[in-house]
């Protein structure tokens, strides 16, 4: 059966090795990833990959897509750009709790879609202004959802966490790997 990743992300691949799943094919969904006026997080997540797996879709094939959202209360934090959008962002996650909330679709090869969400609390320790200067000088933050990796330094940040910690990295295993089997997707 042939599988298609509907993500450029690094991580999403090294994630998917740990479960035994290789994509025969990685294919970036280009679509419009603004949230819509009023968007919750949750189904903003949800219609992300949603819409990413049906953007890459092709006849016969299986196609997995998964968007990762970061929430402080019913506010969509950006994927950091630049340092100030970045510090921003890491001086509200300070000393908070804040949602990790990361969609997962998998289209199977008859197109029906099959759809799930990992919700994950993660708490920030208090950060004093030398630390988020030292995280930012890291780079780790570019891109980022949240303005943060928690496979990187950020790890040391976080004083706990209730959920999937993968999931926070980009890809829920525990619920991609439920969604590729009900889809027929040969894994152990």
């Amino acid at each position: 059966m042939r599988l298609i990743l509907a993500s450029a992300s690094p991580r999403r691949l090294d994630l998917l090795a740990r479960i035994g799943v290789i994509p025969n094919a990685v294919i970036p969904a280009e679509i419009d990833e603004a949230p819509r006026k009023g968007e919750l997080p949750a189904l903003y997540a949800r219609r992300m990959a949603a819409e990413k797996a049906a953007a890459v879709a092709e006849p016969g094939a299986l196609v997995l897509a998964a968007d990762t959202v970061v929430a402080a209360g019913r506010r969509i934090l950006p994927k950091a750009e630049d340092e100030e959008e970045a510090r921003s962002t890491l001086a509200l996650l300070s000393g908070r709790r804040h949602r990790v909330l990361s969609a997962v679709t998998v289209v199977d090869p008859a197109g029906t879609a099959r759809h799930r969400l990992s919700t994950t609390m993660v708490s920030f320790k208090r950060l004093d202004a030398t630390e988020i200067e030292a995280y930012l000088a890291s780079g780790e933050w570019i891109g980022k959802a949240g303005a943060y990796a928690i496979q990187g330094r950020a790890e040391a940040l976080i004083k706990a966490i209730s959920g999937s910690h993968s999931g926070v990295m980009g890809l829920p295993l525990y619920e991609t790997r439920a969604l590729l089997r009900a889809s027929g997707y040969p894994i152990g």
